[in-house]
C-alpha cells in the first residue's frame, strides 16, 4: 500500500480531533453539527440527481460523492461578498451559496444553461470547459482590486475570489495562465483544487511528477495540501487563504486530497480502469462518517439529531424530484436568443433557417396524418 501524503488534518477518519501547528478550526460543536447537516443534504442532492439521470430525467450528472467535505468546508469559510467560480460538480458550494438544488438540475436536464443570477448569489454559472473558470476568477479578482475592495480593513467590503477545479484541470493551459496572471498582479484569488486522483480515466501520476500544491512555488505564491475528506481542515485552510487574499497578500493554491467515490459522470464506468480495492480503502475515510463519529462520541448528540436530518433529506429529495419532472421543455429556437446581448444579422439568418427546417417536420407529420 502506498504511503499516504502529508496534509493538514484536524479530524481523523475515526472522528478524533487532532492539532496542527499552523491551522485550527475556530468553530464550536454547534457549527460542526450544522456542517454535518450540509454534508448529508448535499450527498442526498447528489444521490437523487444520479437516480433521476438513470431514470431518463436528466441527460447527464456529475457526481460529487466523496468530495462533500472539501466543498462544504471551503464554502462555509467564505464571506457573503466572496465570489466562487465553480466547475460542473460544485453542488456543495452551490448549496452553501443558497442555490436551489432544482436550479442545478435544470442545466443537466437541458432546460437552460444555468438559472441563477451570479450577481445575486456571488456564485458563477457552472463551467463545462475544463479549467476556463480559473481565468474568469483571476480576471474578476483583478477587478476587485481595481474597485478598491482589497486590503481596506473593512470586513464587509474586502473580497476574496475562489476558483474551484479538479486535478485534471491542472494539465490545461488556462489554469497555468491563471496562475501566472494571479501571481504577477497579486490577485485576491484562492485556487481550490479538488484532487480526486482521477481525470476521468487518467490517474494523477500520469498528470504530474510532483504533488500538485508544490506547483504554486514555481509561480511565486504559496500552496498547501489539506485532507479533502476533513471538513474542519478544509474550512480552516480556506478561511486562512481567503483572509490572506482579502488583506492584499495575493493568491494561494489549496490542494484538497480526496477521492472520487463514484464515476466521473453518469456516462462513465470507473470499473473499467480503477481497482475496487482502492475504492474500499477510501470508504473507510468517508467525510460524513468521521463527522458522525465525532458528534456521537465527543459532542454527545443523540440519535434524534441524525434522524431529523435524514427526515429533512427525504423531504428535500421529494422536492427535487417533483421540481425536476415538472420543468417545462425549452422553446427550441430560444437557443439563438442568448448568444449575444443584441441579435446579429448572421445569427438571425441561422435562426430563420433552423425554424424553416423544423417546419418541414411539422409539414411531413401533417401530411402523414
Amino acid at each position: 500500500m502506498p504511503e499516504e501524503p502529508e496534509f493538514v488534518q484536524l479530524l481523523t477518519p475515526e472522528g478524533e480531533r487532532v492539532e496542527h501547528p499552523s491551522f485550527a478550526f475556530d468553530g464550536d460543536d454547534e457549527m460542526i453539527a450544522s456542517m454535518y447537516r450540509d454534508l448529508v443534504l448535499t450527498r442526498r442532492i447528489d444521490t437523487e440527481a444520479t437516480a433521476l439521470q438513470r431514470q431518463g430525467e436528466l441527460g447527464i450528472w456529475a457526481s460529487l460523492l466523496g468530495q462533500e467535505a472539501a466543498q462544504i468546508g471551503s464554502a462555509r469559510a467564505l464571506r457573503p461578498q466572496d465570489f466562487a467560480f465553480p466547475t460542473y460538480r460544485e453542488h456543495g458550494v452551490a448549496w452553501c451559496k443558497g442555490i436551489d438544488p432544482v436550479a442545478l438540475l435544470s442545466l443537466f436536464r437541458g432546460v437552460d444553461q444555468g438559472s441563477w443570477n451570479p450577481l445575486e448569489t456571488n456564485f458563477g454559472l457552472y463551467t463545462i470547459v475544463i479549467g476556463a473558470q480559473t481565468l474568469h476568477a483571476t480576471g474578476y479578482a483583478m477587478g476587485v482590486q481595481r474597485d478598491g475592495a482589497v486590503g481596506t480593513g473593512d470586513d464587509d467590503r474586502d473580497t476574496a475570489v475562489v476558483a474551484y477545479f479538479g486535478d485534471g484541470a491542472t494539465s490545461q493551459g488556462d489554469v497555468n495562465e491563471a496562475f501566472i496572471w494571479a501571481s504577477v498582479f497579486n490577485a485576491p484569488v484562492v485556487f481550490f483544487c479538488q484532487n480526486n486522483q482521477w481525470a476521468i480515466s487518467e490517474p494523477i501520476d500520469r498528470q504530474t511528477r510532483i504533488p500538485l500544491y508544490q506547483r504554486a512555488s514555481g509561480f511565486g505564491f504559496p500552496g498547501l495540501r489539506v485532507d479533502g475528506n476533513d471538513v474542519l481542515a478544509c474550512h480552516a485552510v480556506t478561511k486562512a487563504a481567503t483572509q490572506r487574499a482579502r488583506e492584499g497578500s495575493g493568491p494561494t493554491l489549496i490542494e484538497a486530497f480526496t477521492y472520487r467515490m463514484g464515476a466521473h459522470t453518469t456516462s462513465d464506468d470507473p470499473t473499467r480502469y480503477r481497482l475496487s480495492g482502492d475504492l474500499e480503502r477510501w470508504k473507510l475515510k468517508d467525510p460524513l462518517a468521521r463527522v458522525h463519529a465525532y458528534l456521537t462520541r465527543h459532542a454527545g448528540l443523540a440519535e434524534d439529531f441524525f434522524a431529523d436530518i435524514e427526515a429533512e433529506s427525504d423531504v428535500l429529495a421529494h422536492r427535487i424530484r417533483e421540481g425536476c419532472v415538472a420543468m417545462a421543455d425549452p422553446h427550441v429556437l430560444g437557443i439563438f436568443d442568448k448568444v449575444y446581448a443584441e441579435q446579429t444579422e448572421e445569427l438571425a439568418a441561422q435562426q430563420a433557417g433552423y425554424a424553416a427546417y423544423l417546419d418541414t417536420f411539422e409539414t411531413q407529420t401533417g401530411a402523414h396524418a
